[in-house]
């Protein structure tokens, strides 16, 4: 698996496109654009180009991950 080279949320620019999303999750670039075009991932579409808020990123990773069993 791929490491993330951002340690806190504060760190991320305001928006994030698929390349930036694939490398905070630490999964492949293209695992970043096919989650982008998942019905309910946070995209905002300007033009041809898709991204992502950060308020919602975080909000999508919150709600992503309960009910995960994770402690």
């Amino acid at each position: 698996m791929k490491m993330s080279d951002y340690k806190s949320y504060d760190e991320l620019p305001l928006f994030l496109n698929a390349e930036l999303v694939a490398k905070v999750l630490g999964v492949s670039p293209s695992s970043g654009y096919e989650l982008m075009h998942e019905p309910d991932f946070p995209v905002l579409k300007v033009g041809s180009r898709m991204v992502v808020p950060k308020e919602k990123f975080i909000e999508w990773v919150e709600r992503s991950t309960k009910g995960s069993g994770s402690n």
